[in-house]
């Protein structure tokens, strides 16, 4: 899949998902859009999903896990599963278990469980976040898993880890040259790149960030200027939500085959919530003594419509990333 979007120059949406209902509109979507995609899980999103009452991530990354194993058959795409930002503190608690997890499998002659892992030592010294990232990446490899690395800042927050908007946004040459040297090319093992160019998580009104996609290319050239390959990254696009179009692009044309979108899939899910609620006030509450309407309350009627909703605007950001149409035949 990473081979053939950056030969093609598109990439894949990376959809956050945080339940059954959220998996299916993600699926739906790529199906719609005869894209393959990524499905990933945030540690938040994990701790959801195991449950309120004890909040296990492993167990709820597990259990999605599966029940995607089974309900994606059914669907005429390919999908690959990825954990999103996992900071220093959850690594024991997350992304380490699941290594063990898909290591087991592996040597009983299976598919490892997840396709892709994140680390996340954005809030670390590169130089201790290299170090954990080549402890992963060789566990990650010994896994047939891929790793995803993010080396410096993405401003904004996600699930907790908060970085200040500023210059420091920004990866610089030195910073891909020394990633480069520590977790090789390729030869130790496969891994995404998440560098910085001015990413925010969220969305933020005009003016509030400042996109530089094009500092890409220059990874891309000071790196490949050393070492004497084309295009060495893999790189990934986190904060996509909001993005425009020519932003977008100008990723794509410098190496970007991932990008992450999670505000504006929430929302697409959410709004048609909202307006079934509004639209529905008496039916869904028992207003003054009164019944309600079944047929309005019953969670399928109004989880059907986020559900369309949601696939929408994952359509939308296959068009977005020139993924539509490119489904593995």
């Amino acid at each position: 899949m990473l081979d053939r979007a950056k030969a093609g120059k598109f990439a894949y949406p990376a959809i956050n998902v945080t339940s059954t209902q959220t998996l299916h509109a993600a699926l739906r979507g790529f199906a719609e859009a005869e894209s393959d995609g990524i499905i990933q899980i945030s540690t938040g999103g994990a701790e959801f999903l195991g449950g309120q009452y004890n909040k296990d991530m492993v167990t709820g990354a597990v259990a999605l896990a599966e029940f995607a194993h089974v309900v994606a058959a059914k669907y005429d795409i390919t999908v690959a599963l990825h954990t999103d930002h996992c900071p220093k503190d959850k690594l024991d608690g997350y992304v380490r278990p699941l290594l063990d997890i898909s290591a087991e499998r592996v040597a009983r002659g299976e598919n490892p469980l997840f396709q892709s892992h994140m680390w996340d030592g954005s809030a670390e010294t590169l130089a201790d976040n290299l170090a954990i990232g080549q402890e992963l990446l060789a566990k990650a490899a010994a896994a047939k898993i891929i790793l995803e690395v993010e080396i410096t800042p993405t401003g904004g927050e996600e699930d907790g880890v908060t970085h200040e908007i500023n210059d420091e946004l920004y990866t610089t040459v030195e910073d891909a040259l020394r990633t480069a040297e520590a977790l090789g090319l390729g030869e130790k093992g496969r891994y995404l790149l998440a560098a910085s160019f001015g990413n925010v998580h969220g969305v933020y009104k005009p003016g509030n960030v400042v996109l530089r996609p094009e500092l890409l290319k220059d990874l891309q050239e000071g790196v490949s200027a050393k070492y004497g390959k084309t295009a060495p990254f893999d790189f990934v696009f986190h904060g996509g939500s909001g993005s425009t179009e020519q932003e977008i692009a100008t990723a794509l044309e410098n190496g970007v085959v991932k990008m992450n979108l999670d505000t504006d899939t929430q929302y697409a899910f959410t709004r048609p919530v909202a307006d079934h609620m509004f639209r529905n006030y008496d039916g869904v509450l028992k207003v003054d003594g009164e019944v309600g309407n079944k047929k309005t309350y019953d969670p399928r009627s109004w989880g059907k419509l986020a559900e369309a909703g949601m696939a929408k605007r994952v359509t939308e950001a296959c068009a977005n990333l020139r993924s539509t149409g490119t489904k593995l035949k």
